[in-house]
């Protein structure tokens, strides 16, 4: 790292977008990545739809 930045033509909210989203990544472990995955394959959903589906289901049985 350098011991100083020069900051003198920086502009402020440069990169700033009003509405936008972050998508955070998730890291599954690799033994629940590849049991997850080729249930969604055998149910023929893309992994991240079965992933959602079944922690939705998780966050209606923590609310009940």
């Amino acid at each position: 790292m350098k011991e100083e930045y020069d900051f003198s033509k920086g502009e402020r909210g440069r990169f700033y977008r009003d509405g936008s989203t972050i998508n955070i990544p998730v890291y599954l472990d690799q033994d629940v990545k590849h049991f997850l995955t080729d249930k969604a394959k055998a149910k023929g959903i893309h992994l991240q739809q079965l992933v959602n589906d079944l922690l939705r289901m998780d966050m209606r049985s923590l609310q009940s």
